[in-house]
């Protein structure tokens, strides 16, 4: 299985490692060591480190991801692998087309700016067309989490239908993120949980913030919760030290325990522009039961019902966030209502037991397709 980062792994795809072990798999975890191996390893699982920079366009760098890969897959032509993220599949599956791996699961969880305009520029078109010769070949499958990136694919010929596989986000433990009811507390808490890039909706979230200031300080807080990025589009420290006042607005750096952050909110917003998979911080929202306001944009969408479990806005909007966050500060009976439709929601739709049970059976199908 290989995703960009340890903490990626633990925390998006430990669940399938896991369960694909106990079903008899030999399963190895290829990823970036960002301090956490010695937690994948703990889990009795075996962990090679990617050198791969997970954000960069280095084409020295990209090589050495490449040739890391080719030369893994060379060494074990009998296995069959997971790759996991955009640049994981774009090398990924080259790497294991020309070393002749048996099998290959591709898992698109989100296609970034690149993909975000109207219009496709040279870059994607060229991703795309690396991706659409390595998918040409046996026992491969591609696992969407939205029906905007199947279409893509299939559009532009990267897939074929028969290779297609849906699956609805990562995934939630819906025992241990349960559903609590909003806290009895002084100030209402609105949390945003995202690296800290511009594409992510940080900005917006801010100015939303400072629209409602008059009316709302001393009643609401703003928790930004993220790390810092190091890419072109990131807010650097400095900007969220000068906006963040850390009463009203305050950026608690990345977080280890969402869970009882989320527990301690009452609203989550994300007005993320970023072309999403499907949120896993949107999902642990709903099943902990918390309305959300969020983009009507790829992925975002695919977690909330307009007007049922939260709201939908636009993209690149301050002012209709406001709007929106507005009313849920006004109306306690619409958060607690939504908050439980948030709630039924994951239920039905991200319960981590369908998702593993979903990868194990595409694994399946992609060993009976070698024998045909």
């Amino acid at each position: 299985m290989v995703v960009n980062e340890d903490r990626f792994f633990l925390s998006h795809r430990k669940e399938i490692a896991l369960a694909a072990q106990e079903a008899g798999w030999d399963v190895t975890v290829v990823c970036k060591d960002t301090g956490q191996r010695k937690d994948v390893e703990a889990l009795g699982l075996k962990m090679l480190e990617l050198p791969v920079n997970p954000t960069g366009m280095n084409p020295l760098q990209e090589f050495k991801t490449w040739r890391f890969l080719y030369t893994l897959y060379k060494k074990n032509r009998d296995a069959v692998v997971h790759h996991v993220g955009l640049k994981n599949i774009l090398w990924g599956g080259l790497a294991a087309k020309l070393a002749r791996v048996n099998g290959v699961v591709n898992a698109v969880s989100g296609l970034g700016t690149i993909f975000s305009g109207n219009k496709l520029g040279m870059t994607a078109k060229g991703i795309l067309a690396i991706m659409r010769f390595s998918n040409k070949r046996k026992s491969v499958k591609v696992i969407f989490q939205n029906q905007e990136d199947r279409e893509l694919f299939l559009q532009h010929r990267v897939v074929c239908l028969s290779q297609v596989e849906f699956i609805k986000g990562s995934g939630v433990d819906l025992n241990a993120f349960k559903y609590v009811p909003e806290p009895e507390s002084e100030k209402l808490k609105v949390v945003f949980s995202a690296r800290m890039v511009k594409e992510k909706g940080v900005i917006e979230l801010i100015e939303a913030a400072n629209q409602l200031k008059q009316d709302y300080e001393g009643k609401v807080e703003f928790w930004l919760c993220g790390r810092l990025a190091v890419n072109a589009d990131a807010v650097s420290q400095e900007e969220l030290e000068t906006r963040c006042d850390g009463k009203y607005i305050q950026w608690l750096d990345f977080q280890s325990d969402m869970k009882s952050v989320l527990e301690q909110c009452h609203i989550v917003a994300f007005p993320s522009y970023y072309r999403e998979g499907v949120p896993k911080s949107l999902i642990e929202a709903c099943a902990m039961g918390r309305p959300i306001v969020t983009t009507d944009s790829v992925g975002c969408k695919d977690v909330v019902d307009d007007g049922v479990n939260g709201f939908l806005i636009p993209v690149r909007d301050s002012e209709a966030l406001a709007q929106k966050l507005r009313i849920l500060f006004d109306d306690k009976e619409l958060r607690v209502r939504m908050g439980k439709a948030s709630r039924e929601k994951a239920e039905k739709e991200f319960g981590i037991e369908k998702v593993v049970e979903k990868h194990l059976v595409i694994y399946q199908i992609v060993m009976s397709e070698l024998t045909l």
